[in-house]
């Protein structure tokens, strides 16, 4: 049985994200092959940071470690003063946090309600109590929806 790395696994989990948002920033001879390289070490550093999080906690923190890291190559690189025409940061976070909840409104019952609730601060016991779940189901049916909006997102 061949063990692999943790970091692996998370590179390899994540790649769809890496090449997506690399591809959104090639810019004036830097190719995606360089960004992407980029991406990976600024992930690299902080990699106990990333092992130690859940799976949407680890999504989000690795995008914008990512896209930190794409965007500082792109301003250090000599042919480069500055960021894409047009680009506008928070519209870019705006965007993603506009495809969430799309992705979310796209949810069926109850999963819908389940995501609503919790992101709203309900603990899982008043979900339960207001969906008739137990808190065990909450739980479940959370992780299970979390997995699939992380599959969406990327």
């Amino acid at each position: 049985m061949r063990r692999t790395d943790p970091f692996d696994e998370l590179l390899h989990r994540y790649r769809g994200l890496l090449f997506t948002l690399c591809s959104r920033f090639r810019h004036r001879g830097l190719d995606i092959d360089d960004l992407i390289q980029e991406a990976t070490i600024a992930l690299w550093r902080n990699r106990e940071r990333l092992l130690a999080l859940g799976n949407i906690q680890q999504a989000a923190l690795t995008w914008k470690i990512a896209r930190n890291a794409v965007i500082d190559a792109l301003r250090h690189y000599e042919e480069t003063d500055s960021l894409p025409e047009g680009y506008d940061q928070q519209d870019e976070d705006n965007s993603l946090l506009h495809e969430l909840h799309e992705q979310i409104a796209r949810l069926e019952e109850p999963d819908r309600t389940i995501v609503t609730m919790q992101l709203e601060g309900y603990s899982y016991e008043e979900i339960g109590k207001t969906l008739e779940m137990t808190e065990k189901n909450v739980s479940v049916r959370l992780v299970r929806i979390k997995e699939k909006l992380r599959k969406a997102m990327i």
